[in-house]
């Protein structure tokens, strides 16, 4: 076929309107979690001035859930004009959730959305859920009724789904995020720099064979050739005269990486017009990177632990894997190679070829695992793509838990108090402690005043570390200034912020925040804390 060919063939099997359309997502979650999304079924509980729920979903509809359910029995009143930008006059005397609902699907038209209650019918979201399918996941907002949180939070334990709430007043905000007992992330996307194993201490027989052959008579190579030999044949020549010298032992301590990093710089050609060669000072900048015994990551080391534990389904495809990646790793003590090498320098043909290398030994470590899958209980349905994905992923996946082991409340305040002594000394460098935020805006929901000094005492009355103290009244006093209400521009940032925690447990890609994130507006910067989410703070 001439070029000319290739080209009009190439146009007319381009990307599909949907891959246009989501061009830019779907470089950073893939075809696999753009599915997660479109299949996700979200529930947001609406209270308050509900500004920041909307806010939320906004920024789930635009890359497009699948569909989603505003549960929320509110009527559209003068006030929410002025914070809600979904809202204008003609909505006025309507259900919050119907307008807002219509406005968000003219967002995206291919997302289903649908509103609770209809008109005349009464707020039950047990009538709701009993009459919907399972949700994915569910956000609420935290002046909702006590009782309805119960069950929300109840429901979510049942089907094991995420389930986050969002608080925002004036200028401050926080949001919680509590999971199932455990969620598996095994696509964390770590730096591409990090993913490279080279495995230069544990070379297999086809690389060595292959390194031997570029690095046959060096000396008398051409400088072409010689100033284009990749980083992993210079390492690897360069250990071997090393061990040859040092009774077979590699270089491990500090002292040894720094004199065979001096042997690698040696061995640069500086008689040519550069006077050095690039692929050379590559080598040196990895000695220290690349050039260190494997060790198992405390992350994976967990992951095997708690795959023996009762508290896991012995048919979930993640814990099977897991349990053939722990024998591969008995076997060889080594993970199975993820198949990615770092850009170096090198001859086009000679790094392809290197490349092939890489990605053969990968595919052969992953059929190994594979093969151990099928030899376990309930590995016949586990599909090979998920296998491949945990290995390749392996030095990096995560295990996130649930807060029930967290520290008490009492004991965080405790040390933010003492870091916030600190702060004062190191000066404007390290920045105070926002607990404060959070606290008062937990507090704000359980009682009503008018008096910031009163949201003190009732904290106090369970914290009594925090009598008096004046950060705890200043957000108070925002709290009152704003009647706990909320303001646009604060509610659209956090919101930002809740729908890209809901993605990344939608999609199951990237690490969520573990577990609470507060964010002060006015000296516009956040801090993550992990509370214990099932501890009642305060005496009510």
């Amino acid at each position: 076929m001439s070029q000319e060919g290739s080209v009009i063939r190439g146009l007319q099997h381009g990307p599909t309107e949907k891959e246009r359309k989501y061009d830019r997502q779907l470089r950073l979650w893939a075809a696999s979690g753009q599915a997660a999304l479109e299949s996700a079924n979200v529930l947001l509980v609406n209270s308050g001035p509900g500004t920041v729920g909307i806010e939320a979903l906004k920024n789930l509809v635009l890359p497009g859930i699948g569909k989603f359910t505003i549960a929320d029995d509110a009527i559209i009143q003068e006030a929410d004009l002025g914070v809600n930008f979904f809202l204008d006059e003609a909505c006025l005397g309507k259900s919050r959730a119907l307008c807002c609902a219509e406005y968000l699907v003219e967002l995206n038209p291919e997302v289903s959305g649908n509103c609770f209650p209809e008109e005349d019918d009464p707020f039950d979201l047990e009538k709701l859920t009993a009459s919907s399918e399972p949700f994915t996941i569910i956000l609420y907002t935290s002046s909702l009724q006590k009782d309805l949180v119960c069950f929300l939070e109840s429901y979510a334990e049942r089907q094991k789904i995420p389930i986050l709430s969002v608080h925002s007043v004036g200028y401050y905000s926080y949001f919680t995020l509590k999971l199932p007992a455990h969620l598996p992330v095994v696509d964390t996307h770590p730096d591409e720099d990090a993913t490279a194993d080279l495995r230069l201490l544990d070379p297999w027989p086809e690389l060595s064979t292959f390194v031997s052959q570029l690095t046959k008579d060096i000396d008398d190579q051409t400088d072409h050739d010689h100033g284009h030999l990749p980083l992993v044949a210079t390492l690897l020549h360069c250990l071997e005269e090393w061990k040859d010298a040092h009774q077979g032992n590699p270089p491990l301590a500090y002292s040894d990486k720094l004199a065979f990093r001096n042997l690698v710089a040696n061995g640069a050609r500086r008689n040519n017009p550069e006077g050095g060669e690039e692929n050379f000072e590559e080598a040196v900048a990895a000695v220290m990177k690349h050039v260190t015994p494997f060790s198992l990551p405390s992350s994976l080391k967990q992951i095997f632990d708690y795959s023996n534990s009762t508290e896991i389904s012995s048919s979930d495809s993640f814990w099977i894997i897991a349990k053939a990646v722990e024998q591969f790793y008995e076997k060889h003590h080594q993970l199975p190679l993820s198949g990615g090498i770092p850009d170096m320098k090198a001859e086009s043909a000679v790094y392809i070829k290197l490349q092939s290398l890489y990605k053969a030994k990968a595919r052969q470590d992953a059929s190994e695992v594979m093969s151990t899958v099928r030899t376990l209980e309930g590995g016949i349905g586990v599909a090979q793509a998920e296998v491949e994905l945990f290995c390749k992923n392996a030095k990096f996946i995560k295990l996130v838990q649930s807060s029930v082991h967290a520290p008490t409340l009492t004991k965080i305040v405790e040390n933010e108090l003492l870091n916030d002594e600190l702060s004062a000394v190191a000066g404007p460098e390290t920045p105070l402690s926002l607990i404060s935020i959070y606290i008062a805006l937990r507090a704000s929901t359980l009682i009503s005043t008018d008096s910031a000094e009163e949201i003190v005492d009732f904290v106090a009355s369970s914290i009594p570390s925090l009598s008096g103290n004046n950060r705890l009244l200043q957000v108070a006093q925002e709290v009152i200034r704003s009647n706990r209400g909320e303001v646009h521009n604060t509610a659209a940032i956090t919101g930002g912020m809740v729908s890209q925690e809901m993605i990344k447990l939608i999609t199951n890609q990237y690490v969520p925040i573990d577990n609470t994130c507060i964010f002060d507006g006015i000296e516009s910067r956040c801090q993550v804390l992990r509370l214990n989410l099932s501890e009642h703070h305060f005496q009510e």
